[in-house]
């Protein structure tokens, strides 16, 4: 009976470490991000969008730096689409990740985008959401 009592206690302790292991190896381990590199590229990013002119560069360099922090962050991926596709669950304002990407992609491929400041204000919170997310940004 002692014997038995024994059995049960090891292999209940067995289960614990192994249900314990799995969970640590489920989560996705991240290392940490040079915020300072992240955030001084980000406020470069901002300074674009003083001028109309420069709403597109600020929001193709945003994106730019999105897919940056995804590359750092292990996400596979050959293109940033599918990079997003596998962070879709660890970032808050997927939507928002998907507008400004989109929009990045008509301003890179498309002669006659044209941009609101509302477009570009929606894009960068997008973005700006997913740079936190990742701890890219503060």
């Amino acid at each position: 009976m002692i014997k038995n009592r024994t059995l049960a206690i090891i292999i209940a302790a067995v289960l614990l470490v192994i249900v314990f292991l799995a969970g640590l190896l489920g989560r996705r381990r991240f290392k940490k991000l040079n915020v300072e590199y992240f955030q001084k590229r980000w406020h470069e990013a901002q300074t674009l969008c003083s001028s109309k002119n420069t709403w597109p560069l600020a929001v193709i360099n945003a994106d730019k730096l999105l897919d940056d922090a995804l590359k750092k962050r292990h996400y596979k991926g050959k293109t940033m689409g599918e990079r997003l596709v596998a962070a879709q669950h660890d970032l808050t304002n997927n939507d928002g990740v998907w507008y400004a990407h989109k929009l990045r992609n008509r301003l890179v491929h498309e002669d006659d985008t044209k941009l609101r400041k509302s477009d570009v204000q929606a894009a960068l919170l997008g973005l700006r959401s997913a740079l936190k997310d990742l701890g890219a940004l503060l």
